[in-house]
């Protein structure tokens, strides 16, 4: 079993096809896609954060997360109203959270920080939020689906240096 991490999928939100440039003609296309990518990146018996900005309608999330692999974690996004916390399927809900992961302490949270616990003392940074458009900062990671293919990644993944 391996652990995940994603952040703004905005699963029918047409406004991110426009505002973040997303190469789908629609958001039927768009959730399709992102949907098979999770599916095909992450196991039913896997863990999974999301950090944030799940989908443009409440109502839609149940639906959704029945169709999603894995055991789904939630950190609201500022597009996260609080039906889509309560909605079926979440294991938990939260706004901040830090675990440890592989040996690293993590702080995860849907808005990146600009110095976070533990931050010199090796601890890493999870986020959303801003769609690959942030400077990188040492030990700050954007999970976000905009900056990973459109699936969600491990840390190892992140932690991997890119060729």
């Amino acid at each position: 079993m391996a652990t995940f991490f994603t952040a703004d999928t905005h699963f029918g939100d047409h406004r991110t096809i426009n505002l973040w440039c997303r190469p789908f003609p629609d958001t039927a296309t768009m959730d399709a896609h992102l949907i098979a990518r999770w599916n095909a990146t992450v196991a039913p018996g896997d863990t999974i954060w999301h950090l944030g900005d799940v989908a443009r309608r409440p109502a839609d999330v149940p639906a959704l997360l029945a169709r999603l692999n894995g055991t789904k974690h939630l950190l609201r996004g500022n597009n996260d109203p609080d039906a889509t916390l309560a909605a079926q399927g979440w294991t938990s809900t939260a706004a901040y959270v830090e675990i440890e992961q592989d040996g690293h302490a993590l702080v995860l949270c849907h808005y990146p920080f600009r110095s976070w616990n533990g931050q010199h003392m090796r601890a890493l940074n999870l986020h959303g939020h801003s769609h690959g458009r942030l400077k990188p900062m040492p030990r700050q990671f954007d999970v976000g689906v905009d900056v990973h293919g459109w699936a969600p990644i491990t840390l190892t993944q992140l932690l991997t240096p890119k060729a």
